[in-house]
């Protein structure tokens, strides 16, 4: 039988009853987010390096997909901008075909995140290190669309950032007036209907604007019929794409990036979604019916794809109900590609940029940078590095530094934290009145000291524990440690019981562990520190130490 956490929503849904009422409603709102997916897709294939015939299919194929495999009730997939970046550069250096294998390989990590149960684990990566790559690919994606918004007369624009705007800069002189007109309609198209009728579909609007202004005042301006002539109707057959062992080993790394963004974004999509719509996704059916779409999505050409928040919240507040309502979404936009191909010809490209400079704008989420920003110095500092890193010089490279920073100060902050607390007499010339725990001290026998521990005992850790244990000078004839609040001891905290226990082997001395949990138990066992009755004794609560403590003083 499959596991509750590995069945589709979909199918569980439909399983409960499905009646005409909740399908109209999806119906509608299926509708509503492919009127919003359509010119966005477009959008994000041609600034993908690709063309917007590859967005459309994405969409389709992936959209379909994503629902009816994916692990949440309302969560609408397709391409978005956070793989803009990775998937221009994987183009420019591998080609499509290298494209379309590390999109293969994504799929199928995915999977495997998926039923190895990582849905829990992603969602640990820090905050900031998410709003600064974010806010990162928002402002390469912002920068990537200047050319086509004004037309600006460079043959080859740059890839890296600062050489990119040298280039603008020195292209200024030949931007067009007629392109950055139609451009800025369209912008203050969607920027009116964002802020006056929200509800109504302001891409398709401000696109359908645009169009119509080139077609009849007859504007010399690019178009996407003029760029891509020949864009194909439908969807294409299914195919393998072209690979050998070289090229396979050459897009491991970028594959690894996709799988990474298409995991962080659609559980952040789904996450939202649950707020929003008050359900609970499947993190780890989400992640297997991310994999399936995107190896799909290969297969037919496309680019690869992921949950999409904006997408996402548009489908709940027009009131999709279930998964159908994705499935639908992707019908109604293959319906557009097999009979209305043609009228995308007419579509300015500069439009298309105005579209992408909100969707950048939007990703940016400013007002949660600036609220990071004005937090913890520490946060400050992971999140403008990873945002630095992701503009200046690679994805990967600000989230495996962002993340393992973030660990390192987060550790440090654990380690300077008051974590060892002392009761014994000896122990309180080490501390000083200030530290000690003074309600129980004086009530405990001669010969015994006592050590609380408050929170995990790891690396960062031992050392401070190892200090103030030399620093006592003589061992008492009895150690307790209380360990009832320590929920987790890695290696470096297990060599520091061991030596602790050596220390009382070696002087005669005891030593009583009290109140161990779970995992603190099971890996000292493993390690063969166990209640002995000669040199370690366990007790399960402190006061059953204490009297365990009076029973071994009266035997001495």
């Amino acid at each position: 039988m499959v596991p509750t956490a590995f069945t589709p929503k979909l199918f569980s849904l439909l399983r409960q009853g499905y009646n005409l009422k909740t399908l109209k409603a999806d119906m509608l709102a299926g509708l509503t987010v492919a009127i919003v997916a359509l010119p966005l897709a477009m959008a994000l294939g041609i600034a993908s390096g690709a063309s917007p015939d590859k967005g459309l299919v994405t969409a389709v194929v992936a959209g379909f997909l994503i629902s009816f495999l994916g692990g949440s009730r309302v969560q609408i997939g397709g391409p978005t901008g956070a793989f803009i970046v990775v998937v221009f550069s994987v183009i420019a250096d591998h080609g499509y075909d290298g494209l379309l294998l590390a999109t293969l390989l994504a799929g199928i990590i995915l999977i495997v995140a998926g039923y190895a149960r990582f849905g829990q684990v992603i969602r640990y990566i820090p905050y900031p290190v998410i709003t600064g790559f974010t806010a990162g690919i928002a402002v390469i994606i912002a920068s990537s669309q200047v050319k086509d918004f004004l037309a600006l007369d460079i043959e080859n624009v740059p890839a890296e950032f600062i050489p990119k705007w040298q280039s603008y800069f020195s292209h200024m002189g030949s931007a067009d007036i007629s392109t950055l007109s139609i451009g800025m309609l369209a912008l203050a198209v969607i920027l009116f209907l964002k802020r006056f009728v929200p509800k109504w579909p302001g891409y398709l609007i401000a696109v359908t604007l645009a169009s119509l202004s080139v077609y009849v005042l007859h504007l010399p301006i690019d178009t996407i019929g003029s760029r891509f002539p020949d864009i194909p109707s439908g969807l294409p057959m299914p195919s393998w794409p072209a690979w050998d062992v070289s090229k396979f080993l050459e897009i491991v790394p970028s594959a690894f990036t996709i799988a990474f963004l298409a995991g962080i974004e659609a559980l952040l999509s789904a996450t939202v979604a649950d707020g929003m719509a008050g359900y609970k996704h499947r993190p780890n059916q989400e992640l297997v019916g991310q994999g399936i779409a995107n190896i799909a999505s290969t297969l037919f050409g496309g680019l690869p794809a992921t949950g999409a928040i904006a997408r996402t919240a548009t489908n709940i507040k027009a009131g999709g109900k279930t998964p159908m309502a994705g499935i639908f979404h992707a019908a109604f936009i293959l319906v557009f590609t097999l009979f209305f191909t043609d009228v995308i010809a007419f579509i300015p490209l500069a439009a298309l940029s105005a579209i992408l400079f909100i969707v950048a704008w939007n990703m940016s989420e400013i007002k949660h940078f600036i609220h990071i920003y004005r937090l913890s110095s520490s946060d400050r500092l992971v999140m403008v590095l990873t945002f630095s890193l992701t503009v200046l010089v690679d994805l990967t490279v600000a989230i495996g530094v962002g993340v393992t920073l973030a660990s390192l100060l987060f550790m440090h902050r654990m380690s300077q934290s008051e974590f060892l607390h002392a009761q014994g007499r000896k122990i309180r010339d080490v501390y000083g009145d200030e530290k000690e725990d003074t309600s129980q001290r004086e009530d405990l026998p001669e010969g015994v000291e006592v050590f609380r521990i408050s929170g995990p005992l790891f690396f960062g850790m031992a050392g401070a524990m190892l200090d103030t244990l030399h620093a006592m000078g003589e061992t008492p004839k009895i150690l307790i440690l209380r360990m009832r609040l320590v929920p987790y001891i890695d290696v470096a905290g297990l060599n520091v019981i061991s030596d602790l226990v050596k220390t009382c082997q070696s002087k005669g001395s005891k030593i009583i562990l009290s109140g161990l949990q779970a995992q603190p138990g099971e890996i000292l066992g493993r390690a063969g520190i166990k209640d002995d009755q000669e040199t370690v004794f366990i007790a399960p609560s402190y006061d059953e130490a204490i009297t365990l403590s009076l029973r071994l003083l009266n035997r001495q």
